[in-house]
């Protein structure tokens, strides 16, 4: 397997990672990363799901990868492993993220899975390549969860205990200005206790994909087919109005919207905020803007 080396600036699916708190100097994958802008969600949770666990992560990856969702998770047994698997069923693409020295992957049960994942267009990556001399601690993993959140648009919990690893994923997701989602659990379930609480501290429920496409990806819903959802969107402005089309056909970087609507810096920044004083559009963190 060939070892790619890159900073995090040097593909536009990793550049995000340059503008996180503690950012890695460097990366290294193998397979294939989006060479385009695209929408990717990081899906994590409990190593030891129950059935329902297991039913609403692969239901949920799978929807969102059919969709054209990019799926990132930890290569981790449990969820992580169920939501990649459910994305390459799907016919997707999807990332794992490791804490060991590539082309070591762990745990060992999951290289057959990352070789999946490698063939079908998606990738492995790690902080760390072969001779850096990592030293792993429990520690490690948490570092890890940082580049998890950090390389998705936002990130969902399909099941967490209350003293989950998982929670610190979540952290670093609000840290970083991302979404997070949550999917409600039985509230006598051990295992549902994690994404319970983080569900009455404010985080988004959801009970389907289309909960988290509506907020971070509508051109990617039916009801948006055919340029719908671009044509009823105005602003107060042509510059309003020219920004928000953007966004609705998936447009969600900040510059680039500026560069796309060709409006001036002074211009663009008069009518993003606007926008966002009107209600019709919400910052996700990192210059990312979506519709509400």
């Amino acid at each position: 397997m060939k070892i790619n080396k890159i900073s995090p600036t040097t593909s536009v699916f990793t550049e995000r990672l340059s503008l996180i708190d503690d950012a890695p100097e460097r990366l290294y994958y193998v397979g294939t990363l989006p060479e385009t802008p695209i929408p990717v969600v990081a899906i994590v949770g409990t190593r030891k799901p129950t059935k329902y666990g297991t039913e609403v992560t692969q239901h949920i990856a799978y929807d969102l990868a059919k969709k054209g969702v990019v799926i990132v998770s930890g290569l981790a047994l449990g969820v992580d492993a169920l939501a990649h698997r459910a994305a390459l069923e799907a016919g997707g693409v999807t990332v794992g993220v490791v804490i060991n020295e590539l082309p070591d992957i762990s745990p060992r049960t999951n290289v057959p899975l990352a070789k999946q994942m490698i063939a079908r267009g998606g990738a492995v990556m790690s902080e760390w390549g072969a001779g850096d001399g990592a030293f792993f601690t429990k520690a490690s993993f948490l570092r890890r969860n940082r580049l998890v959140s950090g390389l998705a648009d936002a990130v969902i919990i399909t099941e967490a205990a209350a003293q989950s690893g998982t929670l610190n994923t979540a952290a670093h997701a609000l840290a970083q200005g991302r979404e997070v989602f949550v999917v409600p659990g039985n509230i006598t379930s051990p295992l549902s206790e994690g994404c319970n609480n983080l569900l009455k501290q404010g985080a988004t429920p959801i009970t389907e994909a289309r909960d988290v496409l509506e907020a971070i990806a509508p051109h990617l819903l039916p009801s948006h087919k055919n340029g719908a959802q671009t044509n009823l969107l105005f602003g107060d402005t042509p510059a309003e109005t020219a920004i928000l089309q953007l966004i609705a056909t998936g447009v969600r970087d900040g510059e680039q919207l500026q560069q796309q609507s060709r409006l001036s810096a002074a211009d663009f920044s008069t009518a993003l905020t606007m926008l966002e004083i009107n209600g019709l559009v919400k910052a996700l963190g990192a210059n990312q803007w979506t519709i509400r």
